[in-house]
């Protein structure tokens, strides 16, 4: 699906998203998205609040459709603006994001289409990684400023 589609390019109003830090084991679980606005960039599982569901259960329920892994979300990580501005100024992408820490508690390790690849990583490795800056900043929150 298109950006312009969906209505995530150029909207008309900031759109809110979730994203979820799920660590298993000293790891952390990475996905490489398939569409823009990162496409090709690893990322923390996420998407879109839907009408009438919380910020926790959009979470969960983005990270299950994407990873395959049902989670329990733990606790709030942090919320902030994503605004991708286009050449002349305007608002190409505008997310208000707000991500959260949780663990693994079932479900079977799959991806959908808007995934390219998963993997799970240390935070050291993640470092190393081609992330999105919201990745960056949710890891850093976590685990300190060094990953930026």
């Amino acid at each position: 699906m298109s950006d312009e589609a969906d209505g995530r390019e150029y909207p008309e109003r900031p759109l809110v998203g979730v994203g979820i830090v799920l660590i298993r084991e000293g790891r952390i679980l990475l996905v490489k998205r398939a569409f823009e606005p990162a496409a090709g960039k690893w990322s923390i599982p996420g998407g879109l609040v839907e009408t009438g569901e919380t910020l926790a259960a959009a979470g969960a329920r983005e990270c299950e459709e994407e990873t395959g892994l049902k989670v329990q979300v733990l606790e709030l990580i942090n919320a902030f603006d994503m605004i991708d501005l286009d050449d002349e100024g305007r608002a190409r992408y505008h997310y208000v994001l707000v991500d959260f820490l949780a663990r693994p508690v079932g479900g079977e390790e799959t991806q959908n289409e808007e995934v390219l690849e998963l993997k799970w990583v240390t935070y050291d490795e993640a470092k190393e990684l081609d992330l999105t800056k919201t990745a960056r900043k949710a890891l850093a929150e976590l685990f300190g400023a060094g990953i930026t």
